[in-house]
């Protein structure tokens, strides 16, 4: 355990609900540095007082960073450490921290995280959908073509998709969900995390969609959607047989050729390359034909 380090920019998680889940690291650094720069100093009042933390506060959000990172620029410059934090998880998580700490990093300055809780991983850690590839996209811009051509380039992620979104526009974006992902596309609904009254719904589009019809959306929500899932297409051996023909009279290999259409469809490369040899009047190999069985 040391103290702060002078002229360090220190990114502290800070919990998303629970006041159990903040760290002793991040008590400790937010006792200890010169200032907290928050988003919400009245929301950041709370956690401090909950804590007996006495650091002195300065507002920095969304619609005062043009002139408060000069200043916090300034202050770390001239020897001082301080703590940003957000009103809820980690800083610069859809938030405009991250501005900041590239202005740090643009000025040399260093930049310490101080990790905590994450509504992203918490939603993601309970969902049941993958978790080996995902995709963070935030909150979707609110309407109009620019939401609608995002759906759009989401519809074919194939990863995890994870985002963020309002009570107010929830159905909303459920029914944009099922028109663009379609509605039996599985989803999860997380709202009220590391709360007394968390939540979970696990299900298809269509039936969130009739959830939400009963049910008053109440509360921030982090939607877990699931990925696309890519079938291979079921072609015929005649069909195969034909791209077959074509790759190896542009000068492919019959086991390049094996193993590229393996891979588009739901054959192996060995099926595959038995037809490609019964394949007449292709000419031959300028070089042996590898033994595929053995590669």
């Amino acid at each position: 355990m040391t103290e702060p380090k002078p002229g360090t920019l220190y990114v502290v998680g800070t919990p998303i609900g629970n006041l159990e889940d903040i760290s002793f690291r991040a008590v400790r650094i937010l006792q200890s540095v010169d200032a907290i720069a928050a988003e919400d100093t009245r929301h950041t009042g709370k956690l401090l007082h909950h804590f007996q933390i006495k650091t002195p506060q300065l507002s920095y959000h969304e619609h005062n960073r043009n002139s408060r990172i000069p200043e916090i620029i300034d202050r770390l410059q001239t020897g001082k450490a301080i703590a940003l934090v957000t009103d809820a998880g980690m800083p610069g998580i859809s938030d405009p921290g991250y501005e900041l700490v590239q202005a740090c990093v643009e000025a040399e300055i260093t930049v310490v995280p101080i990790p905590g809780a994450s509504a992203v991983i918490t939603a993601l850690s309970a969902a049941g959908l993958p978790t080996d590839r995902f995709v963070f996209e935030g909150f979707l811009p609110a309407k109009g073509k620019p939401r609608r051509d995002r759906l759009e380039f989401l519809q074919t992620e194939s990863r995890t998709i994870i985002l963020y979104e309002a009570p107010h526009r929830l159905r909303q974006t459920l029914q944009d969900l099922a028109t663009v992902f379609g509605a039996e596309r599985q989803i999860v609904l997380a709202r009220e995390l590391t709360k007394l009254h968390e939540e979970f719904w696990r299900g298809q589009i269509e039936g969130a969609i009739a959830h939400y019809q009963q049910k008053e959306p109440q509360g921030e929500y982090t939607l877990v959607v699931a990925g696309m899932e890519w079938v291979k297409p079921q072609l015929s051996e005649a069909e195969i047989q034909a791209e077959l023909q074509k790759l190896i009279l542009a000068g492919v290999s019959r086991s390049q050729a094996s193993r590229q259409l393996a891979k588009a469809t739901s054959l192996s490369r060995q099926e595959i390359y038995q037809l490609a040899l019964a394949i007449p009047n292709l000419p031959l190999s300028a070089s042996p034909i590898p033994d595929i069985q053995n590669e």
